[in-house]
């Protein structure tokens, strides 16, 4: 980042952030804004406690196998989008509208299908995420080369030795890119779903946080989830960027 002609380091706005953060902190302008410097010592304190490790397991718990459920439904779906057409026609609409959709509207609805458990978080998140992975899918399994497939139906590659040699390589730069944003979305998924129907997890601690007014607690448990998003859609845009040969072979 440039300023006034000189280089900055790339945390500057970040260190900028926290400044302005702890100095309206601590002139008590915002009540809602406590100092920087006290949301670092709760975060210290909130590591420790063992109801914040039962919070983060069932939390975990559920969004693992929400996103798990979202990936193999999601790269499935994609595939079957973007090589058979009457598939594409037929569901292609559908997806769009759940990407684009206020998937928060839908939560209650989920709560009087599933119940108040964590059956419902779990749906929350794969509703969140697995659509932007059907898309993602279906873009780079449209960008494979003709050539390549004709290429490998002339040396006898069946079917399955074609989806799964071929194809889900070929497309994979497109897979992981849809991987990282769905991550992110069902992040949101998991979150939304502890708050508005089953209190449970994260969402137990941000419910007693705001209810007590415990806003240092609140923010600290605020920065965990969004480091967590962080760290996870970093790590999946390193292995994005370690495999982006296999791009090339559609060429």
């Amino acid at each position: 980042m440039n300023l006034f002609g000189y280089r900055l380091p790339m945390m500057s706005s970040l260190l900028l952030w926290i400044a302005v953060w702890e100095i309206v902190g601590r002139t008590e302008a915002v009540l809602l804004f406590p100092p920087f410097s006290g949301v670092v010592m709760s975060l210290g304190e909130l590591i420790y406690s063992p109801k914040f490790w039962t919070a983060t397991w069932t939390t975990l718990r559920a969004f693992g196998i929400g996103m798990v459920l979202a990936i193999l439904v999601g790269v499935a779906l994609g595939i079957l989008m973007g090589r058979v057409k009457a598939a594409e026609n037929l569901l292609g609409m559908w997806v769009n509208v759940f990407v684009s959709a206020p998937l928060s509207a839908l939560v209650p609805v989920l709560m009087i299908l599933f119940g108040m458990g964590e059956t419902t978080i779990v749906v929350s998140v794969f509703l969140f995420a697995v659509w932007i992975i059907v898309l993602d899918t279906q873009a780079g399994v449209k960008s494979v080369a003709p050539s390549l497939i004709e290429m490998s139906r002339s040396f006898g590659a069946k079917p399955p030795a074609l989806y799964a040699k071929i194809i889900f390589w070929a497309a994979l730069p497109e897979i992981l890119a849809g991987i990282r944003l769905g991550f992110i979305r069902g992040v949101k998924g998991v979150v939304i779903g502890q708050l508005l129907v089953s209190i449970i997890g994260y969402g137990e601690l941000f419910e007693l946080y705001s209810r007590n007014f415990l806003m240092e607690e609140f923010w600290a448990l605020t920065l965990v989830l969004f480091a967590f998003a962080l760290i996870v859609a970093e790590l999946i845009g390193m292995l994005e960027k370690r495999i982006e040969f296999y791009a090339g072979v559609r060429q």
